[in-house]
């Protein structure tokens, strides 16, 4: 965990509106080309530059019966499908899961317990059939993308051009609402866990050219809770071109392929979240301290998503209240402000961090009408819900990319105990 991951000032730019992906052609044509087939020429080209894009990559299916049926896993699933985020899509039982069972549960008006009860059940039986897991080929074009180690102190993160991925493994796990411990335990060996025999998956691979123990890279990240020295380093298991077994989560997505332009990079944020762009609107925010929970409500007051977040400190309570929403920044630098930190010297210098999934407010800064205070992302998705923050209210990367769809200046805010 980066150690001043929490909030406090990005640049806020308000949120664009969507850029038109249609070309305008003359009722003549371009060139004397008919107009339709100039537009389908367009779209076309337009195509062909967003599969060339590691994260508009397409993720290509193999039939591979998993080794277990991993029930809790596919709850999780089921309910992140129906924006009911149990968070880390890990397979247990937990904080994050039971929240995720709240908001079904009042959503489909059910007693509201955040257990699975038999009543529960019977409502999710329509989902029965979807698969917690499924087997993907890692696109070969994200051979093409850089991983570097991100260095401690802000003055040096200041020097980057951004705060990424430290290793394809990592972008994995995002990709697909997990962590990479998951993703580990779901490809023993660096190969799909399968009810068929191992050897006939390393001999898959192999045919293609691809390892099933591909070589190992190493790199120095930040170092996390719970390192001694500080030196642990983190594996990059998988390469491109390799089959994994991933949580069955992001598929059947469509993404515009905008060519330039913020837009543009938001949609390819989105695109390497597995978040779909439309996102219902939400009327009105209501974050509780105390059960860390977000919930998103419609303009007729149904619930439309619930997540677990992170909220405040004893050091910096959530500010309590009704606010409202200033702006939606996507991919945010960030202002490191060692004033606003309790718990950082004021001697240490203000730096301007470059955006990144891993910077101290990840993909997403919702600005509030509470100086200071927004509703964001977080490098460290594992510990939403188990950790304190600064203030300001934190989710995964990928649930606060899914409520930055849904909220506007319009959207009301309201922070309770």
């Amino acid at each position: 965990m980066r150690r001043f991951a929490s909030c406090s000032i990005p640049l806020v730019k308000p949120r664009l509106a969507a850029v038109a992906t249609a070309l305008l052609l003359a009722s003549c044509g371009f060139n004397g080309t008919d107009p339709d087939e100039a537009g389908r020429q367009a779209a076309d080209a337009q195509t062909a530059e967003s599969s060339s894009d590691p994260d508009f990559a397409r993720w290509e299916e193999v039939e591979l019966p998993d080794a277990e049926p991993r029930p809790q896993m596919q709850l999780q699933v089921v309910l992140d499908q129906q924006g009911f985020a149990p968070g880390v899509i890990d397979g247990k039982e937990g904080l994050s899961t039971a929240n995720a069972l709240k908001g079904f549960q009042e959503a489909n008006e059910l007693n509201v317990t955040g257990e699975l009860d038999e009543v529960t059940r019977q409502a999710l039986a329509r989902w029965r059939d979807v698969p917690a897991t499924r087997v993907v080929r890692i696109p070969d074009s994200w051979g093409q993308i850089q991983f570097a180690a991100i260095p401690e102190e802000p003055a040096d993160q200041a020097e980057l051009e951004q705060l990424g991925y430290e290793t394809l493994d990592e972008k994995l796990a995002e990709r697909f609402h997990t962590t990479v411990e998951v993703l580990h335990a779901l490809n023993p060996g660096g190969r799909p866990a399968s009810a068929e025999t191992a050897s006939s998956d390393n001999q898959a691979n192999v045919a293609e050219g691809v390892p099933a123990y591909p070589p190992r890279t190493r790199v120095t990240p930040t170092p996390q809770p719970g390192d001694e020295d500080g030196t642990t380093a983190t594996a990059a298991n998988f390469r491109p071109g390799q089959l994994i077994r991933v949580p069955n989560v992001g598929f059947d997505i469509q993404h515009a392929a905008v060519a330039t332009g913020e837009d543009a990079a938001w949609h390819r944020t989105l695109a390497s979240l597995g978040v779909a762009a439309d996102q219902p609107k939400a009327a009105r925010v209501v974050v509780d301290e105390s059960e860390s929970w977000l919930k998103a409500y419609d303009g007729q007051g149904k619930l439309i998503a619930m997540f677990t977040v992170t909220t405040g400190s004893e050091h910096d309570p959530l500010p309590l209240g009704e606010w409202g929403i200033n702006a939606v920044a996507h991919n945010p630098p960030f202002t490191y402000n060692p004033e606003l930190f309790w718990d950082v010297p004021n001697s240490e210098d203000k730096q301007q961090l470059p955006p990144g999934p891993n910077g101290p407010v990840g993909v997403v800064w919702i600005d509030l009408t509470k100086e200071h205070y927004g509703i964001h992302g977080t490098p460290e998705p594992q510990n939403i819900g188990r950790t304190q923050s600064h203030g300001c209210v934190r989710l995964a990367n990928w649930d606060a990319a899914r409520l930055a769809g849904m909220v506007d200046s319009s959207t009301q805010v309201l922070f309770q105990a």
